[in-house]
């Protein structure tokens, strides 16, 4: 085995960790890949003869990657497909290894509309420190900062976290069956029955080709619009986890239409977030996921 040979094996060992990193900094499956090739290309490139810690260093390499392509995301914000994050998507089969192996690695979507809303380099310093342990000596030259900065930034942004996401129950099957619940509501146009799932302030975000709606806020409004635009797609409804929490794809056919993520937390559902843009539906994958 030669030395390029060596290289890529090594690489490969390494690419679901840093497509986790880039999934969680880009909120894009298909940005996430671009930033992890291009940190292929980078690494080819480059003498790694003195690097100790070659996971460490395409880590470094990805998150810069990442951080301006974020910045670049920012200046052209008109130009963005922006709103929603894409979905990763695993049909749902009961006890399934796979299944479980995407349950433990995976970040929520309602999360991700949160970290959509922090600057670029507090997402960094956000995802870089909390989600995957770097420290902050590592993470201040890559946002130019000294190591205090970048703590500060990360402490800004879990502020943030904590204020807008909530925390979602851990156990799946719990999950399933407080959104089993909703869509069987939902199916029925049973007002009170949703009222009865839904958190009092729970939020419903939606996006379509046209765009992002405005939320929608509180258990009374959330009801009236899902038995209002979404009770003739309750019965297309196909139990899937999305983003690692029971979740829901709606099919008429063979494809996709939407893809809906719910947020359980005591009981009851924090939010719902429905993806119906087919530019983040296109690439969607039913398989199982290191994201």
């Amino acid at each position: 085995m030669n030395e390029r040979d060596v290289l890529t094996e090594e690489f490969e060992r390494h690419r679901s960790h840093l497509n986790a990193v880039a999934y969680r900094m880009l909120g894009s499956m298909t940005e996430a890949e671009d930033a992890v090739q291009e940190s292929w290309f980078r690494l080819d490139r480059s003498d790694t003869g003195p690097v100790a810690n070659l996971g460490g260093w395409l880590t470094t390499v990805v998150a810069r990657v990442c951080l301006d392509m974020l910045r670049a995301r920012r200046s052209r914000r008109e130009e963005y497909m922006g709103g929603m994050p894409e979905p990763v998507v695993v049909v749902a089969r009961d006890g399934d290894p796979e299944d479980e192996a995407v349950l433990a690695d995976s970040v929520g979507l309602a999360l991700l509309v949160v970290l959509d809303t922090l600057t670029p380099a507090e997402r960094l310093a956000f995802v870089l420190h909390d989600m995957f342990g770097v420290t902050f000596d590592e993470i201040a030259p890559i946002v130019g900062r000294s190591p205090a900065a970048a703590r500060q930034l990360a402490s800004r942004a879990r502020r943030r976290v904590r204020g807008a996401a909530p925390t979602p129950d851990p156990d799946i099957a719990e999950q399933r069956r407080v959104v089993d619940a909703f869509l069987a509501a939902a199916r029925a146009g049973d007002f009170d029955a949703l009222i009865a799932v839904l958190d009092p302030d729970v939020v419903f975000r939606a996006e379509t080709r046209e765009g992002d709606r405005m939320p929608v806020e509180g258990a009374e409004a959330v009801a009236r619009q899902i038995l209002t635009r979404g009770r003739p797609f309750a019965p297309l409804a196909r139990p899937a986890i999305v983003n690692g929490a029971a979740g829901a794809i709606i099919m008429p056919g063979r494809t996709p239409i939407a893809v809906v993520g719910f947020t359980v937390a005591g009981g009851r559902i924090a939010s719902i977030d429905l993806i119906a843009n087919p530019e983040k539906l296109r690439g969607l994958g039913l398989g199982a996921s290191d994201t």
